[in-house]
């Protein structure tokens, strides 16, 4: 039997140039999600899940899924039965980042972000993408919209919210988030919403 990637990842989270919290699980939840989702013990996501209710990376703008909890969800309890998709991510403002297959039939991660509305394929496995974003990735993702002060306000979010803006960053007079009106909404209210924004969005290109 292979090893459990988990030391890998938690030695990457102790060098991470920005804060990461491990949030805690138990032994049975993790095995419970493992089992849901049919994975083993050796893979980074399986890993992750394993051994963290999830990962706050970067005063909590990323959200990696991992078991769970009260408030954060596990990766089984958001995969969709026979979706072809698992959603192993969201950011504050309402991001979110899928692992599916590409047209060449290999597993990517795919973001989803609320600055234009659409999916774009990172061309990382999860594993490459995750050490990318332990190892200061987020930095250079998130320059374009992030806000003098960010570091505090987002830390202060609960994990069952986001970060509502308006006017959304998709439009012209959103895109600078520092000059626009910012709250904490439910995170499911969030999601629903850039969702909704995105099929009017996408009736008009």
């Amino acid at each position: 039997m292979r090893k459990s990637s988990w030391p890998e990842v938690q030695s990457l989270i102790e060098e991470a140039p920005y804060p990461v919290t491990v949030l805690p699980t138990d032994a049975a939840r993790g095995a419970d999600q493992l089992a849901r989702l049919g994975l083993g013990t050796w893979s980074w996501l399986a890993a992750v899940v394993q051994n963290s209710g999830g990962l706050l990376v970067d005063h909590g703008w990323l959200r990696v899924l991992g078991a769970g909890t009260a408030e954060l969800p596990g990766v089984a309890d958001v995969a969709e039965p026979g979706g072809g998709r698992l959603t192993v991510a969201y950011d504050v403002l309402g991001g979110r980042f899928d692992w599916m297959e590409n047209d060449e039939g290999a597993p990517t991660i795919r973001y989803f972000g609320p600055e234009d509305l659409i999916w774009d394929d990172l061309g990382a496995g999860y594993g490459d993408w995750l050490e990318s974003v332990l190892r200061g990735g987020l930095t250079t993702f998130y320059s374009a919209v992030r806000w003098p002060g960010w570091e505090q306000e987002v830390a202060a979010v609960p994990l069952d919210k986001g970060i509502h803006t308006w006017p959304p960053p998709w439009s012209t007079e959103g895109a600078d988030l520092s000059a626009v009106s910012r709250r904490a909404i439910s995170f499911a209210e969030l999601v629903s919403f850039h969702e909704e924004m995105a099929r009017q969005l996408d009736g008009q290109r």
